[in-house]
């Protein structure tokens, strides 16, 4: 049983105020709060053990390396890769997916085809465009059906024998579908077709195995999981990675180096170029902490109910839209009131101390696809109430008193 009070204990964010109002803040789609835990993570090493890592026989330099390395082998635990080897820090779900386009997309010919959707979020579709006009490759996008659910019978009809990687989110961070990827990657297997998912909206929510899952790649960042920000991981299978070139060049990813050759660091620092952001890193520990100290089956059953209820009540609102309607779906709700531009629905909310997003959440062939220019959307986390599950509903019958 979760105990809201004391969670939300850890978050002195929450005691804020926005325009006089209690803060509601509904936005951890985008970005959730850290815990106190993280933040006094960051200030213990700032004050008192910043160095860098790797590069040091000095106390600080190990005592630093062990906190990353400690992150290391517990993102491997959380995800159950199979080895440290395969967990790559990056800066963010953009760059571990860019990483892949650009290493593992090298090998990739003219004509050579790549499987996307039409809910991924532009980072998951700009990288491939930028590939395809290096060189020559053609992406393929499944579609969605009216309850925003994908069309798993086209997906695996657009496989052929050019089909050299399928790329699709877990979760759809605009209409909180939860896509079968377990399915989606056995039927890519079974074409011998690697398979990438970008998980940054599964994984603040979701229980993720990797091996289960089979995916040869999975993204994700620590920003959306109560983590600090800059900071992301790859996990990608251990012989697809040791095939891979190097994506960046400089520090800590070579093994020798002079002017005519060389050689690289073994993984998975092939693919950690320059200081990581170590104290970022180091942080991340204790933001999985907090989420396994409280369990994520916990969590999603939590925000799942606030979801549902808040959805349930918005039925009470007159020329209302939900858009994405799955019975599988994540704790988000996109909506729009008919006639009401989601930016001025979204700043009377702001004025009552409910902080939503608006706009196309960088999601814009999704939202061509709906034929509207974009949507506000609410999105829980655990710390959010059922108390502000109903402000959220409040607030909109109230805006939409002004505005319809």
């Amino acid at each position: 049983m979760i105990d809201i009070d004391i969670i939300r204990k850890d978050f002195l964010i929450l005691q804020r105020t926005v325009a006089g109002k209690p803060l509601v803040y509904l936005d951890n789609t985008a970005t959730s709060q850290a815990p106190m835990q993280v933040v006094k993570e960051i200030e213990r090493i700032y004050t008192g053990m910043r160095a860098n890592v790797h590069r040091g026989v000095h106390t600080l330099s190990q005592e630093m390396t062990d906190l990353q390395e400690n992150c290391r082998e517990k993102v491997r635990e959380f995800i159950n890769a199979s080895s440290i080897e395969e967990i790559i820090f990056t800066r963010g779900t953009t760059e571990s997916i860019n990483l892949v386009a650009n290493s593992f997309g090298s090998s990739f010919h003219e004509g050579d085809e790549v499987i996307l959707t039409v809910m991924e979020h532009h980072a998951n579709i700009v990288p491939w465009q930028l590939l395809r006009q290096r060189t020559g490759i053609v992406l393929k996008v499944v579609d969605i059906n009216d309850k925003g659910q994908l069309d798993i019978d086209q997906y695996k009809s657009l496989f052929s024998s050019r089909t050299v990687l399928a790329s699709f989110c877990h979760v759809s961070n605009v209409l909180g579908t939860v896509n079968p990827v377990k399915e989606m990657v056995d039927f890519a297997r079974q074409k011998g077709v690697p398979t990438l998912v970008d998980g940054a909206q599964a994984a603040p929510h979701i229980k993720i195995d990797v091996q289960d899952i089979g995916c040869d790649f999975y993204a994700f960042s620590a920003h959306k999981m109560y983590g600090p920000s800059g900071v992301g991981v790859l996990y990608g299978r251990k012989n697809l990675l040791e095939q891979m070139p190097p994506w960046q060049g400089g520090g800590e990813m070579i093994s020798v180096v002079t002017f005519d050759h060389t050689t690289f660091a073994d993984l998975p620092f092939k693919f950690e170029a320059g200081t990581p952001d170590y104290i970022g890193i180091a942080a991340f520990a204790k933001a999985l902490e907090f989420i396994d100290n409280i369990g994520l089956h916990e969590m999603e059953a939590h925000e799942v109910s606030l979801m549902r209820h808040a959805e349930k009540r918005f039925r009470e609102i007159e020329k209302i839209k939900i858009y994405g309607e799955a019975i599988d779906k994540g704790p988000v709700l996109s909506f729009l009131l008919e006639g009401i531009h989601p930016y001025d629905l979204g700043m009377l909310l702001d004025k009552q101390g409910v902080e939503v997003r608006t706009g196309h959440h960088c999601a814009m062939p999704l939202m061509d696809r709906l034929g509207i220019p974009g949507t506000v959307r609410a999105s829980f986390a655990v710390y959010n109430t059922l108390q502000e599950a109903d402000a959220l509903v409040n607030a909109v019958k109230r805006a939409a008193a002004i505005l319809l």
